[in-house]
């Protein structure tokens, strides 16, 4: 269907919504709507959510107190992982690398663009829905199909993959090399596999719906900085994502059928290997051709949404919207040239090692530029504290103290001495996994009454904030330290090395705070499901904003807006302009004849 069919479909379209009731099947499970398939994706990552915390608390414990039998250990992991309690090493291996998996690819990507990409693209652009509604469908079960594929290999005899999120040969490609790397990485390859043919379906179609489907008046400088955010991101997975696919593939072919793309020269408990000629620097390369702008991509949809929520709550056009719209683009091409840096032990030539310090470093600019920019924008607003503009203040805060240890990693002769330390470990944590589910949070909180036509309990959002922060600092901030005094990453312990006893109490103080942290999520989660069925009612503009979702009538419906689409007259920030009685100008409203406009 073509766009121009799309704008005209809506008049047949109310005629068509009397003759067939949507089925449970219809409306819940395969829904072609992408108000429905944004629930779908936030609920699915929440649950995956879940699951990866609390794996990350279990290996926690393990790491703050060592061999120490623990009950729960028994119960979850069972008798062979966990005998009488006392956690066995592979199954920490396991434990780290589905954590990390399951956060970055599950949560992260899919739980946070796959949320609000489907649900903002269409109501903020102005269009009946997404270019392709089937196709957005398939986008989703894949999701779900590779979730349930990751998640089976928990229940594998020989146990889950267990080389570590980033899957380095020759450990994932040896079958025989340790217990992780029999079925349950076979498991993890297809479920990636799946999982990338997922997120390109839906970038595609994030990337036509935003060129094709804008409303009328609603050029590209006049999208919210959301739209741009979630335009760029499915730009960058459309590039790095195949790249990816192909490392798992020729991953898949090692394995399975005897090649040598990653393998060569190997010895198994004195057993010469056939293996030639492969090498597995060639797969670090690939992977990380895709692991960098895979950052980037949990990244920029949290940056976009802080951008619309602290313009929102600061009652104040967001500070330099071009400057905005150019960093995202900037950082999404630097994006593509830096991976080098995750390499500089793998013994490549310094020479090269020193161009990818040199564009790593230029990633701080654009990424600079964004910080100032939302501290300008907070400077001297009518700051509205509720909690969405809370965890999106929390967000330019980890991103500014995470992004700051990334000079230290970034600079090749600084990383050498810190590379695969604890504080790599608390730097990406920061700048990706906090900031992102920071962005998570705060697009949760704002957009809910959006999703459900309910408001969030806000006194349960200021304690899940507040306990969410503290700890979030508490776990990651000592982690720089016993990372600059050499503690090892995935160490399952320490005990064996006298020169780290005095770093135990540190550990033991992370986990402590994980606990709190993990513990304290149950209150959102709660507040989530309550608030979905018994929250307050919301009214159709709740925090009187000014984009097109909020013009959109609080039931949902299908095409979005009944009637003819919205036209759009401004750009979506004019917030407390001078000559209107309120202090928010809806874009819809048009222009007066003596009014400016502001950010050309």
């Amino acid at each position: 269907m073509s766009a121009h069919d799309h704008a005209n479909e809506h008049d047949h379209g109310q005629e068509h919504d009397h003759h067939h009731k949507d089925t449970f099947i219809t409306k819940y499970i395969f829904s072609i709507d992408h108000k429905m398939i944004a629930k779908q994706y936030l609920i699915t990552g929440l649950i995956m959510g879940i699951i990866g915390v609390g794996m990350s608390l279990l290996f926690r414990m393990q790491l703050a107190w060592p061999e120490e039998s623990f009950k729960i250990f028994n119960v979850l992991l069972g008798d062979n992982y966990a005998p009488n309690g006392v956690m066995r090493n592979d199954i920490y291996l396991a434990l780290v690398t589905i954590h990390g998996t399951i956060m970055v690819f599950f949560v992260l990507t899919a739980g946070l663009s796959g949320t609000f990409s489907n649900l903002l693209i269409p109501l903020q652009i102005g269009a009946r829905d997404m270019a392709s509604g089937f196709m957005n469908m398939i986008s989703y079960w894949l999701f779900f199909l590779s979730s349930v594929i990751m998640l089976s290999s928990l229940f594998v005899e020989s146990g889950p993959a267990s080389a570590g999120w980033t899957i380095y040969p020759p450990l994932s490609a040896l079958p025989q090399a340790i217990p992780g790397s029999g079925t349950g990485m076979t498991l993890w390859l297809i479920s990636m596999a799946i999982f990338i043919a997922s997120s390109l379906m839906g970038s595609l179609n994030y990337v036509v719906t935003v060129i094709n489907l804008r409303t009328k008046g609603m050029s590209m400088t006049r999208l919210p900085l959301t739209i741009w955010a979630f335009f760029v991101t499915a730009i960058i997975g459309i590039v790095s994502f195949p790249v990816l696919l192909s490392a798992a593939l020729l991953l898949i072919f090692d394995r399975s059928f005897g090649t040598s793309f990653f393998l060569s020269d190997i010895f198994i408990a004195g057993e010469v290997l056939h293996y030639q000629g492969g090498s597995p620097v060639l797969f670090e390369h690939l992977f990380w051709f895709l692991g960098h702008p895979e950052v980037y991509i949990v990244l920029l949809p949290a940056l976009g949404i802080t951008s619309e929520i602290i313009a929102t709550n600061s009652r104040k056009p967001i500070f330099g919207y071009r400057a905005m719209i150019a960093s995202i683009i900037a950082i999404a091409f630097l994006s593509t040239i830096v991976w080098g840096h995750h390499m500089f032990v793998s013994g490549m030539n310094p020479f090269l090692g020193s161009v990818f310090t040199f564009t790593t470093l230029l990633i701080a600019i654009p990424s600079a530029v964004k910080a100032f920019n939302y501290i300008t924008t907070l400077w001297k607003g009518n700051l509205q504290l509720n909690p969405g503009m809370l965890f999106s203040i929390g967000l330019v805060s980890t991103f500014i103290t995470g992004g700051l240890t990334g000079i230290i990693l970034g600079d090749s002769t600084l990383d050498i001495n810190v590379h695969d330390t604890y504080f790599v470990v608390a730097h990406f944590h920061l700048v990706m996994g906090i900031s992102a589910l920071y962005g998570l949070f705060a697009g949760i909180y704002h957009w809910f009454p959006r999703m459900f036509g309910r408001m969030l309990n806000k006194n349960l959002g200021y304690v899940h904030f507040w306990v969410t922060a503290v700890c979030a600092y508490g776990v990651f901030f000592p982690m720089h330290f016993i990372g600059m005094a050499g503690l090892p990453r995935r160490y399952y312990t320490n005990t064996a090395f006298p020169l780290f006893d005095d770093l135990q109490n540190v550990n033991v103080i992370i986990t402590v705070f994980a606990l709190v942290g993990g513990a304290f999520q149950l209150v959102f989660i709660w507040n989530f499901f309550y608030s979905m069925f018994y929250g307050k009612k919301a009214e159709m503009n709740p925090w009187r904003s000014n984009t097109l979702e909020w013009t959109a009538p609080v039931e949902h419906i299908h095409g979005n807006w009944p009637g003819a689409l919205p036209e759009v007259h401004r750009w979506p920030y004019d917030y407390s302009k001078p000559g209107h009685e309120e202090d928010f100008v809806p874009q819809t409203v048009p222009m007066g004849s003596d009014e400016e406009q502001l950010h050309h």
